[in-house]
């Protein structure tokens, strides 16, 4: 239940913390409603009733404070980068980063908010978590493609370029054998997804019910009901496929049980094989380019070699960090992660190369 009157032993600080929290419940129900404007259906109904429910949550701080709300506060930093991305784009980014923020809800441990308030924000997470998925589901195809094309790039020809770098090999060697392994790379990861990709929808194609199967219907027997015996294969029980097939019999509609409960169709979530190529292509040669700048540059030596690691650092923190936004997950933790990883395989490579060469110019 929400006060009528202000707590009459509010203290400033409380006051501050709720006219913080009005702001913000403010600010949510406006992203919220800005992106059920991109939405239409049962998803803008969705958006639409949790623009309500931070509306209620509005109301309690709006009754403890009074006459006391005083002059708008500023929204969270996180809320505002929210709002603007909703206006500007209304894309899954914007319901992964609003997953996030249901998460991180203050009132489990505030005692001025209700039970019901800080349940209500548990449960909008995993509602916004459902919304974010089926965009990830329809995105993960390319993506996918996009997000390992430019890691490995990064990653695979720093790796080659320090360990060529550290032979003691001139900095054209080092140069032509960058972009010999950005050509190479990019051409085999492209090749790669494509083979991957359409193999895959060619074994989803496989599995789907042949809808010429549809014109048998009518003519099945209904007492020996041959149909139970498909749903029996898909891994259903005797009774439950005799009860399932006998309401098909009953519609004369042969159902197919591909679509996730998503609502994403399975070659929806692979992307085409085209696309899959292209993407992975042209990220791999964009994150492979990067090692080798230095060196189109005119760098040689110690500076190319810090230079490049220097370049490379920066953007797999900036891969790891779109996918732990993508994810629902820590953005900062991804991105050293992939720090981590990308520049420890690199100097690995380094180290081998001075193992087997001979000194840096």
């Amino acid at each position: 239940m929400t006060s009528e009157r202000p707590a009459p032993t509010a203290t400033p600080r409380q006051l501050r913390r709720w006219r913080q929290y009005l702001a913000d419940e403010r600010a949510e129900a406006a992203v919220y409603r800005e992106l059920a404007e991109r939405r239409s259906g049962e998803e803008r109904q969705i958006l639409l009733a949790l623009a309500e429910a931070e509306g209620r949550h509005e109301a309690h701080w709006l009754a403890l404070l009074g006459d006391r709300v005083g002059r708008p506060r500023p929204v969270a930093l996180r809320t505002r980068i929210l709002t603007l991305l909703a206006r500007g784009f209304g894309s899954v980014f914007v319901l992964a980063l609003a997953q996030r923020a249901e998460a991180r809800s203050p009132y489990e441990r505030d005692e001025d908010a209700t039970e019901t308030m800080a349940a209500d924000e548990a449960i909008h997470g995993e509602v916004v978590r459902g919304l974010a998925a089926r965009g990830r589901e329809r995105l993960s195809g390319t993506f996918r493609a996009a997000v390992f094309g430019a890691n490995d790039g990064l990653v695979s020809n720093l790796a080659l370029v320090l360990g060529i770098g550290a032979t003691g090999v001139s900095p054209q060697t080092v140069l032509f054998t960058g972009i010999a392994g950005l050509l190479a790379g990019a051409l085999s990861m492209g090749a790669g997804e494509y083979v991957s990709v359409r193999s895959q929808r060619e074994l989803l194609d496989a599995s789907r019910p042949d809808p010429e199967a549809q014109s048998a219907l009518p003519h099945l027997d209904v007492d020996a009901n041959e149909l139970a015996l498909v749903y029996r294969a898909r891994g259903m029980g005797e009774a439950a496929a005799a009860e399932h097939a006998a309401r098909v019999l009953a519609t004369l509609h042969l159902d197919s049980d591909d679509v996730e409960a998503s609502g994403v169709d399975p070659h929806e979530a692979l992307g085409s094989a085209w696309g899959a190529a292209l993407s992975s292509f042209c990220f791999f040669a964009s994150g492979a380019l990067i090692p080798v700048l230095p060196y189109l540059l005119g760098a040689s030596g110690v500076a190319a070699v810090v230079i490049a690691a220097s370049l490379v650092g920066v953007a797999l923190l900036g891969t790891g960090a779109i996918v732990g936004l993508l994810s629902g997950a820590s953005p900062l933790r991804r991105a050293l992660r992939q720090l981590g990883i990308g520049l420890g395989a690199a100097g690995a490579t380094y180290l081998l190369g001075l193992l087997f060469g001979t000194t840096i110019a």
